[in-house]
């Protein structure tokens, strides 16, 4: 099958090369790139062209750029400019190894009802000791091999930095909810939705622990606080549209995830006297108050704009890029 490899990014030119250099050396016989650049200057545009004339076409590497800044929109602008059977997503701030492809189509021959595939997130060894230590935080996903199904069992779990999707799942859930994930109004979740879709419509998700990222994208302790409060908004207003669309598996979900946030509040109060630094829980509910100033498609569960819900851009999530090695830029 081909695969249509889709790259998201913004304004990290001391990454992007590294990672669509490491792209182009899998060892997969039909793939082509697609970056989808929104930065604000043509360093990224730059970088791609000098890494298109040492390649020479092969893989057949495109360059997009979009006017208008937003995670889940350049997800989608990404799907419709390519033509793979399968769409595999990483990011700007990966690098993936040479057997990334064949693995995920491995799992989609093995699996024709799995529509939408998360591999692991690993944290590099080069950064295991600052993370270990505090000094930085790098956003990481590992797990054991599970299918979520309507079948099976569905829990809220994903991350886009190492995704793919069967296209056929375009036409169920219409792509990703552009009020959601960074740089959208409602900041994140976009991934958690799109998995939740997948599934509410009836396909599998397959969690593949051998499908690896290393992820060198790191937040300072200071910048933490910040992301922590745009997943809380995301969150919130994840399962707020679900909850609008009568979903109770939905009310179920967030009254544990806020049951379980309010509980670290309580022992932090009683151990420490203070509140827990971290305030994802209390973003919650601004997540779900945000939310409600926006309409729902309820045939594809999506935010719709309306007089007081815009799909405005924000900022995104600010990361301090760590590169694998910083001569390596592809310019």
């Amino acid at each position: 099958m081909k695969i249509s490899v889709v790259v998201c990014t913004r304004d990290r030119p001391d990454m992007i090369g590294t990672a669509i250099e490491s792209i182009a050396e899998c060892e997969y016989p039909n793939f082509d790139i697609h970056i989808m650049d929104q930065s604000t200057n043509t360093q990224t545009k730059e970088i791609i062209e000098n890494i298109c004339a040492k390649l020479q076409g092969a893989p057949p590497i495109n360059y997009h750029f979009l006017e208008k800044a937003g995670l889940s929109r350049a997800y989608n602008s990404g799907i419709r400019v390519s033509d793979g059977d399968i769409v595999a997503f990483s990011d700007d701030d990966c690098i993936l190894p040479k057997d990334w492809l064949s693995l995920i189509e491995r799992e989609f021959v093995s699996d024709p009802e799995v529509d939408l595939l998360y591999g692991q997130v690993m944290i590099p060894k080069s950064l295991m000791e600052d993370a270990m230590t505090g000094k930085i935080i790098v956003p990481c996903l590992q797990f054991k091999r599970e299918r979520l199904s309507l079948k099976d069992n569905f829990h809220v779990i994903g991350m886009g930095a190492n995704m793919a999707i069967r296209r056929r799942i375009v036409a169920k859930v219409k792509g990703f909810d552009e009020a959601l994930g960074g740089g959208g109004p409602l900041r994140s979740a976009q991934d958690y939705d799109f998995a939740y879709r997948t599934y509410k419509f009836g396909s599998a998700i397959i969690l593949a622990p051998e499908v690896l990222a290393d992820h060198y994208g790191t937040r300072l302790p200071e910048q933490w606080p910040v992301t922590s409060q745009n997943y809380g908004i995301g969150d919130g207003a994840f399962y707020a549209k679900h909850i609008r669309c009568g979903d109770i598996k939905a009310f179920w979900m967030l009254t544990k995830l806020i049951a379980r946030s309010w509980a670290k509040e309580l022992k932090s109060i009683l151990t420490t006297g203070k509140w827990n630094k971290d305030l994802y829980g209390r973003f919650l509910f601004k997540g779900v108050k945000e939310a409600s100033k926006f309409g729902i498609d309820k045939t594809f569960r999506l935010y719709v704009e309306t007089e007081h819900g815009k799909m405005t851009v924000t900022n995104a999530n600010a990361v301090t890029a760590a590169t694998k090695d910083s001569s390596s830029t592809g310019s």
